[in-house]
């Protein structure tokens, strides 16, 4: 469950293209922890920026800014200035949270006898994965992305890694292992 979202795109007078338009304000927003998309109803007298973090969670009287959550949508009902806003919006919570991608290269395990967690993320094949895995044997685990990039010398930007892997499971919905978006 979601507590918070970033705003995403912030449509005043709704969307254009929708059955019975009713010029209801929307805002486009992706989940802080789960990395949801969801279509959020604002509050009538909210002004909301581009990127603001908002509480959407159940507590009602916290919700400044925001009426409801409308529904869940995926990468194809964003907005073209939505999907260009997601890669800068998942820097900014990975930068807050690096502690929990960090955890992802310490805990990472093989899902089957012949796939392994780490080859989920794109450009990472099994020499890297081996020597991430070495390394993670024989030093234990990676104190901070210095520590993994100075020890596996082959893994120049490890925190790049997993925002591509989270890009790819926002865009498509049926991939068969998901990392970090919950369906």
């Amino acid at each position: 469950m979601e507590d918070y979202a970033h705003i995403l795109d912030y449509l005043a007078e709704g969307r254009p293209d929708e059955e019975g338009y009713k010029h209801e304000s929307i805002a486009l927003a992706l989940g802080q922890d789960e990395f949801k998309l969801f279509e959020l109803i604002p509050k009538d007298d909210a002004s909301l920026i581009i990127g603001e973090q908002v509480y959407i969670g159940k507590d009602l009287d916290k919700r400044e800014k925001i009426k409801h959550v409308k529904q869940r949508i995926t990468w194809d009902e964003l907005t073209h200035a939505a999907q260009s806003e997601i890669p800068y919006i998942i820097d900014e919570v990975m930068e807050e949270n690096k502690e929990k991608f960090l955890e992802f290269y310490n805990n990472a395990h093989p899902i089957t006898k012949r796939y392994h967690m780490l080859e989920l993320l794109p450009g990472l094949g099994s020499k890297k994965m081996n020597a991430i895995l070495d390394e993670r044997k024989a030093g234990g685990e990676f104190e901070n992305f210095d520590d993994l990039k100075e020890r596996v010398e082959l893994v120049h930007k490890p925190l790049k890694l997993i925002k591509e892997r989270i890009m790819e499971e926002l865009k498509d919905r049926d991939k068969k292992y998901k990392v970090w978006v919950a369906d």
